[in-house]
């Protein structure tokens, strides 16, 4: 079933856009939320949890791309939830996203939603101005929060080629967001 098509289901609310939502898209938040959560029990309920987001927000919203849309809740789902099991813990995803400190301003330093959202903005430029195989490595790790081995296995390459192209990416995203002004 096409996108517009479940999204059709949804204006109509038809309980059969849930099921076709799951069929379609239910590995894909799964392991968006497996890779946050890293418990099958909890990435199933961030799954279940995405439906209901799903339901109660198609409409008003009317998204042209489901699996963009569905990613961002599972992945806003899963953050929730990981941050209330481990609030006192560090490592994990934390671990993940303290790889970015270097290059990523301070929450903070970020005094508001429309400095936050230029941040966002420039940050999707850098990206879209980099080759597409390091683009691909970077969201895998830092939006998807795949592991270097995974990655490395999706693409081909070596771990550590997947790690040099990081690491030189955050030096590249650091350099750019100083050289546009933004407090890093």
């Amino acid at each position: 079933m096409e996108d517009h098509d479940i999204v059709a289901l949804y204006l109509a609310r038809s309980e059969t856009a849930i099921v076709e939502t799951a069929k379609k898209f239910g590995a894909y938040c799964r392991t968006i939320a497996w890779n946050i959560l890293a418990s099958r029990r909890d990435a199933e309920e961030c799954e279940n949890d995405t439906w209901l987001a799903a339901w109660n927000s198609i409409p008003p919203n009317r998204p042209q791309r489901l699996a963009p849309y569905l990613g961002r809740i599972t992945r806003n789902l899963a953050l929730d939830r990981y941050d209330q099991a481990h609030a006192a813990k560090r490592g994990g995803f934390s671990g993940v996203l303290e790889e970015l400190d270097d290059c990523l301003p301070s929450p903070a330093m970020v005094h508001d939603q429309v400095e936050a959202a230029e941040t966002a903005r420039r940050i999707s430029d850098f990206l879209r101005a980099q080759p597409e195989q390091a683009r691909r490595i970077f969201l895998r790790r830092y939006w998807y929060c795949d592991k270097t081995g995974d990655i490395a296995r999706r693409y081909g390459i070596s771990e550590s080629k997947v790690r040099v192209t990081l690491h030189r990416m955050r030096e590249k995203l650091k350099a750019f967001l100083e050289q546009e002004g933004v407090a890093v």
